[in-house]
């Protein structure tokens, strides 16, 4: 599928920084996940671009969580203003580390995708939710330039039941022939850090997703306090279904000042903070840090 409305490059025509097209509106970023590339992002990219919005596709580079989440910051030091940053499967796990350091970055969006705790890859959590995708790819041996490794490539017979069943088969077929390999070092790596700790996010559960388990998608959802909404979907949500991802992504984006996510008693032990409402609208001001909360706890009782 040709990249038409997607723009390759995060650097402006004249060289500068890209720049919001106006001062409320951020930029949205979108990250695609294995097997894919930017172009799966058109007609999110198409629709917000009707609204006003710049949006940035940029290639997922899917050699490993750690340099594809380096190169993500890269395209997020590029851009003035706020940010809205979306993953879709991998990206997820991609986004979620490359958002951490970034005060810039108000919201993250989660498309049927990874959102890993520290110390988690997306091999343990699908240990934990198995799905077809074990038994839908084919491990291809690489070498690049002194490095050597091992792609992931979706069975081309499995990726329409597996990846796209809701696609209409000959798309499906162009897929198989398009795809995108990663490299298993994209799934074994291990998160060092998790930005939806304290970015509020938005989480679409693609409730016929049989790449990611959907129960998997709902745990991390529920972990991390994120907006979620649930639809009939195959894995690629973006490509068949843009009108709900697109509809998401605005709720992101004009979410007045997002609260921080109020994180559920799963997984890793975490801070607790205040719930949000699924507006995206904050419920009350958030205490951040486990100093400050245990301030609040001595003013509370000195007040009483």
């Amino acid at each position: 599928m040709a990249i038409s409305t997607v723009l390759a490059a995060p650097v402006a025509a004249d060289g500068g920084k890209i720049t919001t097209s106006t001062k409320t509106k951020p930029t949205i970023v979108l990250v695609h996940g294995a097997f894919a590339d930017a172009s799966s992002w058109n007609g999110v990219v198409e629709r917000l671009e009707r609204r006003g919005y710049t949006v940035i596709a940029p290639a997922n580079p899917l050699r490993g969580l750690y340099s594809d989440s380096t190169y993500i910051t890269s395209v997020l030091d590029s851009i003035k203003g706020p940010i809205v940053l979306a993953g879709h499967s991998y990206g997820g796990a991609v986004i979620s580390t490359a958002a951490a350091a970034n005060p810039r970055v108000k919201s993250l969006v989660y498309v049927s995708a990874l959102m890993p705790d520290v110390g988690e890859s997306g091999m343990s959590l699908g240990a934990k939710f198995p799905s077809e995708l074990g038994t839908a790819t084919n491990s291809v041996p690489y070498r690049a330039g002194g490095v050597s490794g091992t792609d992931l490539y979706l069975k081309p017979d499995r990726i329409h039941p597996v990846f796209a069943a809701d696609l209409p088969a000959n798309t499906a077929r162009v897929m198989a022939v398009t795809q995108r390999p990663a490299a298993t070092t994209a799934f074994s790596e291990t998160a060092k850090v998790a930005a939806w700790k304290h970015i509020p996010s938005w989480f679409l559960v693609a409730k016929q997703d049989k790449t990611i388990n959907p129960d998997q998608e709902r745990f991390e959802a529920k972990r991390a306090g994120s907006h979620t909404v649930e639809i009939n979907s195959s894995h690629v949500a973006m490509v068949s279904h843009p009108d709900a991802v697109t509809a998401l992504l605005l709720q992101a984006a004009t979410a007045a000042d997002p609260a921080r996510p109020a994180l559920a008693a799963t997984g890793t032990t975490h801070d607790a903070r205040a719930e949000t409402a699924l507006t995206g609208i904050a419920a009350s001001t958030l205490i951040a840090g486990s100093g400050a909360v245990l301030l609040g706890r001595r003013l509370r009782r000195s007040r009483s």
